[in-house]
């Protein structure tokens, strides 16, 4: 059992700025609990680097299927001392909101919000008992600025910055820290081939940003940030 060595859940770990992390935590000896929805992705991330693969445990999870969630983290928690979830996986559509259908919206809110928030309500309870831990949810300038052809990912980015703007007051108590990171274009297959030939340059990389949270989280402090906006140099696109 992974007990005495730092142990993180990183969702969305297979791709972009997830994968970006699992390798920058696992590069510092942090164990990565790396899961996602496709197992081929998740194998291609972790065999990319044998040096790390050692911190780093692959499970398939779909987080927008709330019983599988719960399930998983009875199994993590009795197995490895989990001390930090960071809320990374969701999905987007750059289309106007007039044409979004109903099962699109319903996609979108189910992975981006209702499942982070149940990721953090499954935790909750092992973070109070084992006397405090980290929550890490990377958001979006989306949640803040108005960003058109965004309306549904704005709105589950602006959800939960107002779900953990409240849990954060309401878990202090028990030394659990509540971070909000909402960054500005990161080169992310998220983003389509056309957009990404086009602004890729303009954008902020993945690996930077993953080694950003990674200083957040090793702050050994009194202090906490609690909402941090990350932007490109020249700013949004």
């Amino acid at each position: 059992m992974k007990k005495q060595q730092k142990n993180v859940w990183i969702t969305g770990a297979n791709s972009g700025i997830g994968k970006s992390i699992t390798h920058q935590f696992a590069q510092n000896d942090v164990f990565c609990l790396a899961t996602a929805r496709r197992e081929d992705a998740l194998f291609r991330m972790k065999n990319e680097n044998d040096a790390i693969s050692k911190n780093i445990e692959l499970l398939l999870l779909d987080i927008s299927k709330t019983d599988e969630i719960f399930e998983i983290t009875n199994k993590m928690i009795n197995k490895y001392d989990v001390d930090c979830l960071i809320n990374n996986a969701g999905i987007s559509t750059f289309t106007p909101a007039e044409i979004d259908t109903i099962e699109t919206v319903k996609s979108i809110i189910n992975i981006n919000l209702i499942g982070a928030i149940a990721l953090i309500k499954s935790l909750i309870p092992h973070f109070k008992k084992r006397g405090g831990g980290t929550i890490i949810n990377i958001l979006s300038v989306a949640a803040t600025k108005v960003l058109t052809n965004s309306s549904i990912y704005s709105t589950s980015k602006a959800g939960l910055l107002a779900y953990t703007n409240v849990l954060r007051e309401e878990v202090r108590k028990y030394n659990i820290k509540v971070i909000n990171i909402l960054p500005g274009a990161t080169k992310t297959p998220i983003w389509s081939s056309e957009m990404l030939n086009k602004y890729a340059a303009k954008m902020m990389s993945p690996e930077d940003l993953a080694s950003f949270i990674y200083s957040i989280y090793s702050l050994d402090s009194t202090l906490v940030p609690e909402e941090i906006t990350i932007r490109p140099i020249g700013g949004d696109l």
